[in-house]
């Protein structure tokens, strides 16, 4: 009986997970983004404290986040409709946008690996990383009105 309660739940939520909302999803993965870059971006310019390990847990979390985005899950045909600020060229040239997403992690991960030690060092890595945002939001994502 346990077995089988088990193996119901398990279809439950993989069933669940075929349902997920990828516009939602997408948006609270960048919304969460924004939180970090944020308050990377504080201490780059001297409006909060630099501390060595809180800069590396905060790259690492960003690291975390841009692993999870996967062009496939999150934006598969059919979810540019909708309340979302992504861009038709997603979906004309998924590549290109792939590039984007995966040049953007490389950066994240020389970050992590170069494991700030002053906020000069940290200015140098995260400045490397924040050149990818405007080059992924210029051509993939929409004005806001």
């Amino acid at each position: 009986m346990r077995k089988l309660v088990l193996a119901v739940s398990m279809l439950a939520f993989a069933g669940s997970a075929a349902f997920a909302d990828p516009i939602a999803d997408r948006q609270a993965l960048m919304k969460e983004r924004g939180k970090l870059v944020g308050g990377l971006a504080k201490v780059v310019k001297g409006d909060a404290a630099f501390d060595a390990a809180a800069v590396l847990d905060q790259l690492k979390a960003l690291e975390a986040n841009a692993q999870k985005f996967d062009v496939a899950t999150m934006f598969p045909a059919g979810s540019d409709k909708g309340e979302t600020e992504a861009a038709p060229k997603i979906w004309e040239d998924p590549s290109g946008f792939k590039a984007a997403g995966d040049k953007y992690l490389a950066n994240v991960k020389e970050a992590v690996a170069a494991a700030p030690d002053s906020v000069d060092a940290l200015k140098t890595s995260f400045g490397a990383v924040t050149a990818n945002c405007g080059g992924c939001h210029q051509p993939y994502r929409l004005k806001k009105s």
